[in-house]
């Protein structure tokens, strides 16, 4: 049974939303070396801080602090210049926390829950009656007032948003065991034995580390917590746990206020790896992808400027323009190349005769003439060097460019330095010693 739809309109205005948006990415490698995983472009046009605060705004919730850190500039940028939408007027905000020194004794965030506590004069100062904390880095449709709505009716101190997981696959989460009112009974972190949801022996409640907290609690929770020194002042690992020995924690299932378009599959996605980040790119140039970017009735929204459209020139049998199954975005040239399932972020530049193939390419790259481009991720502001060969040969890409498990080649503006240099010395030798062509050209 819901609370009254007035009533809840009410209890989203007294909540304060903070998303966590200082987080390194260390496993997305070169891609977060100078910029924080939220600040990263996925499908093209978008960030990933872009999906929280959507849902955020779709859901109608407008008080919104993003709590930042590691390499901030570029994420504050984009929020700063593309998200300046709402009516201070009327109490709604989208403000920005970054790490400060607020006394002699100040130091970086040592945590998640340290992050929060750390911002707990802030938090007072809005005087809220629930605090949602999200990640700022996880693309994913969520209503969170069905989540809210939730919480209130359970009675529950904390609600903790819960995927619904094979239980063979949980093992890498932060597992939740529940009784059959789905409160949980037990906080678990990658379990080798993942406990199973009550009704579905198959799968397993997984947490996304998005909470609703009632507002007094947390911050009695977050002053208990920074007292203990053996504390890792993380949620997953000590704040939760203290909620679920008092009884006072709902697991919410994402599936009950998940916004399905596209497919009725349940999306979300942490696209935490570079292989995870490029199959999560890829699978959006499918004819019906999982998750749907064209739903008019729950948009996505990002930073709108004025841009150019994307232009296709030359239509010669050896030199067309030419993309199919392929995401293509605002300001990208392809001139006389073929680009097949990839996404093409804005700003690219793609010379003739040079073919894309299953690859992401990252904002404002030039790939010059005759390059082949297979199953890789192009970095920010990479120019390819005319004749430049990657995925075809493996052995020869890891002499330059990380190359994973999978077989995604990952290069970036500071790996591409040495193999620019490399191959533009070896085409001067070539023109001497045509036997030494160790990095060859496309015809």
């Amino acid at each position: 049974m819901s609370i009254n739809k007035e009533n809840l309109n009410s209890a989203i205005r007294e909540t304060l939303v903070i998303i966590l948006a200082g987080g390194r990415g260390t496993r997305l490698g070169g891609l977060t070396k100078y910029e924080s995983k939220p600040a990263i472009t996925f499908g093209g046009q978008f960030k990933l801080i872009d999906f929280p605060l959507s849902n955020c705004i779709n859901s109608g919730f407008r008080r919104i602090s993003l709590v930042t850190q590691y390499q901030a500039h570029s994420l504050m940028h984009h929020v700063n210049n593309g998200w300046d939408i709402l009516n201070t007027s009327l109490n709604e905000f989208i403000e920005m926390l970054p790490a400060e020194q607020k006394n002699k004794d100040s130091k970086w965030y040592c945590g998640t829950a340290d992050a929060i506590y750390q911002n707990a004069r802030y938090i007072k100062s809005h005087k809220p009656k629930y605090v949602m904390i999200l990640s700022g880095d996880h693309i994913y449709k969520q209503d969170f007032s069905i989540m809210l709505n939730d919480h209130i009716e359970s009675g529950a101190k904390c609600t903790v948003s819960c995927l619904e997981v094979p239980h063979a696959d949980a093992k890498a989460f932060g597992c939740v065991d529940v009784d059959s009112n789905d409160m949980v009974t037990n906080f678990l972190e990658k379990p080798k034995d993942p406990p199973r949801i009550p009704n579905n022996q198959d799968m397993t409640f997984a947490s996304q580390g998005n909470y609703i907290f009632n507002a007094d609690t947390l911050l009695d929770i977050l002053e208990h917590d920074t007292l203990n020194e053996q504390s890792s002042h993380d949620f997953g690992k000590d704040i939760l746990p203290l909620l679920v020995k008092e009884k006072s924690l709902l697991a919410h299932r994402f599936s009950t206020s998940c916004v399905y378009s596209g497919s009725q599959v349940a999306y979300w996605k942490d696209v935490g790896t570079v292989d995870g980040y490029w199959k999560a790119n890829i699978a959006l140039t499918d004819v019906i992808p999982d998750f749907n970017f064209y739903d008019e009735n729950w948009r996505i929204f990002s930073k709108q400027e004025f841009s150019l459209p994307a232009k296709f020139v030359f239509d010669e049998n050896r030199r067309r323009g030419l993309a199919l199954d392929s995401l293509i975005s605002s300001r990208v040239i392809v001139s006389g190349a073929v680009v097949k399932k990839s996404v093409i972020s804005y700003g690219v530049y793609v010379h003739s005769g040079s073919r894309v193939d299953h690859s992401v390419i990252m904002p404002n790259v030039i790939i010059e003439r005759n390059c082949t481009i297979k199953k890789a991720i192009i970095g920010i502001d990479c120019q390819l060097p005319a004749g430049t060969n990657i995925g075809i040969d493996h052995e020869m890409d890891k002499r330059f460019f990380e190359v994973t498990e999978n077989g995604v080649v990952l290069v970036t503006k500071s790996t591409l330095k040495n193999y620019t240099k490399t191959l533009l010395t070896n085409n001067n030798n070539n023109q001497e010693h045509p036997e030494h062509n160790i990095l060859p050209n496309v015809a």
